[in-house]
């Protein structure tokens, strides 16, 4: 049975089609198309109904998937274990976040492509929360406050968080001084999520609204700047900001609850080493970028006088 018709297949499973199949391995239809009609004939089943609404999986096929996953995933490690220490080779899918992503992340997986030239490393950025599995990423990097899920994740560094509005807007609305206090005021945020502080060891969780929402949130620094509300938004993008003066940081004795930078990556026992060659990059990277560093800057304290 042959590998590559094999990947194919679980891609094929994964993507949804043919169609997407190929455009995620870079290769015509009529090559996928082809590569799935030898392992069908091959196991004497057909894997994949095929209609002019689409196409799905058969009882056979979803079965079959399973066990081609493992199947893949056993001979990738395999090979990782015959090649030359530090030698990456295949392809690396990453979903990262579009705040921080091309600013922050993207010269590092540069750096590791320059490392591995074998390696081919396609990056989709985007703040939204992609399906590792349906959309057929290795791997992906996602900040904040980690949600509930069944995929393994490591954390490689922390991520810490500031409330931020401009002057004109403490001109005109006054500046919180107490978590409840920010329910009176405008919110910029991402949807409706909740907001985390900390008073000592106790954590203190608030719903505040707001009429300006982004998903994104160099979007939310730039509303905050503009004067529309209040902003809890990453340091890292921040500080030039803070040192300029064009927002100035509110509520400074109840701190936000830290968050932290994670890989998280479909469910296997045994990732594959591209991903923890990028894990160990990262928790290096995050160790000593200032960029990430607590909001205790010389720079911060110069805002708080």
């Amino acid at each position: 049975m042959d590998i590559e018709e094999l990947q194919t297949f679980v891609e094929i499973a994964d993507a949804g089609g043919i169609s997407p199949a190929a455009r995620r391995l870079g290769v015509s239809k009529s090559i996928v198309s082809r590569r799935l009609l030898r392992l069908e004939k091959e196991l004497g089943v057909q894997l994949l109904s095929r209609s002019p609404k689409g196409a799905a999986l058969t009882e056979a096929g979803s079965t079959f998937r399973d066990h081609a996953v493992k199947a893949c995933t056993e001979i990738d490690i395999a090979r990782e274990t015959i090649l030359p220490e530090g030698d990456l080779r295949g392809r690396l899918r990453i979903a990262a976040p579009l705040s921080f992503g091309p600013t922050h992340l993207a010269p590092l997986l540069a750096k590791m492509a320059l490392s591995h030239p074998h390696l081919h490393i396609t990056t989709c950025y985007s703040d939204r929360v992609v399906d590792l599995i349906a959309e057929g990423y290795d791997c992906a990097i996602r900040l904040g406050y980690l949600q509930d899920s069944n995929l393994p994740a490591r954390q490689v560094g922390p991520i810490y968080g500031t409330v931020v509005a401009s002057p004109e807007y403490i001109k005109t609305h006054g500046a919180p001084e107490t978590p409840e206090e920010l329910l009176t005021h405008q919110a910029l945020m991402q949807g409706t999520e909740s907001w985390q502080f900390m008073d000592g060891d106790k954590v203190i969780t608030i719903r505040p609204q707001g009429r300006f929402k982004a998903d994104n949130g160099s979007a939310l620094v730039a509303a905050a700047i503009a004067g529309l509300g209040i902003a809890m938004v990453p340091d890292g993008l921040i500080h030039e900001y803070l040192a300029s003066g064009a927002l100035v940081p509110v509520m400074t004795r109840y701190p936000v609850r830290p968050g932290g930078a994670y890989v998280v990556h479909p469910s296997c026992s045994h990732p594959a080493r591209k991903i923890r060659v990028l894990t160990e990059l990262l928790i290096e990277h995050f160790k000593n970028a200032p960029h990430f560093a607590k909001a205790t800057s010389d720079t911060f304290k110069k805002t708080k006088k």
